[in-house]
């Protein structure tokens, strides 16, 4: 199990980029759209194999399946991060050591892009969308593709009342993420072309 990327939601893809670009001070590059979520995307490569993407619901598609994944029919408030995502070689041993409600296996498209996730049936991942969703690719993975702008991740902060359960509960150890007991949200740390920048 390996940290694949970040996803930052915003209720328009233009403010989730913004988010980003702002905070960080380097451009995003194109995504594209999910047809079975109905969503689309902007992203941005990170050195050691990571990405981001800004996300948001695309209001000129109708997707194939709702609720949405990373629980996007309910997110409320400014741009931020609202999910990360880890990588695995076996999704389906993957989720039956996961908590339950880590969701179910959806088969995913992106160009040529392919790869599965497991997405709750109401969208939801456990503790409060704080546990990582699960993903497998079936493509070369996309960060490789990306044109890199100098930023490395630094340390990824979650934050959850139930800091230690969430703890316990991960699937992965990474000496770049660390849980803390609090109210539920990420704190991001990066290395820059103009410094150490933080993306909440």
């Amino acid at each position: 199990m390996e940290l694949d990327h970040l996803a930052v939601a915003a209720a328009t893809l233009e403010e989730a980029v913004a988010h980003v670009e702002d905070s960080l001070g380097v451009p995003m590059q194109p995504g594209g759209s999910h047809a079975v979520f109905g969503t689309h995307n902007r992203l941005l490569g990170l050195a050691d194999g990571l990405y981001m993407e800004a996300i948001a619901i695309d209001p000129a598609a109708t997707p194939q399946r709702t609720p949405r994944w990373f629980d996007m029919d309910r997110r409320q408030g400014p741009a931020r991060i609202t999910n990360w995502i880890c990588r695995c070689d076996d999704l389906v041993t993957a989720l039956e050591n996961a908590p339950k409600g880590a969701g179910d296996i959806v088969d995913l498209q992106r160009g040529d892009l392919r790869w599965q996730m497991a997405v709750p049936a109401d969208g939801i991942l456990p503790f409060d969308n704080m546990f990582p969703a699960l993903m497998q690719w079936h493509s070369p993975h996309p960060a490789a593709q990306l044109v890199q702008q100098g930023c490395r991740l630094r340390h990824l902060t979650l934050s959850h009342p139930e800091g230690d359960a969430l703890s316990a509960a991960l699937p992965l150890r990474d000496d770049r993420v660390s849980v803390q007991i609090g109210p539920a949200g990420f704190e991001a740390e990066f290395d820059t072309p103009h410094g150490r920048r933080v993306l909440r």
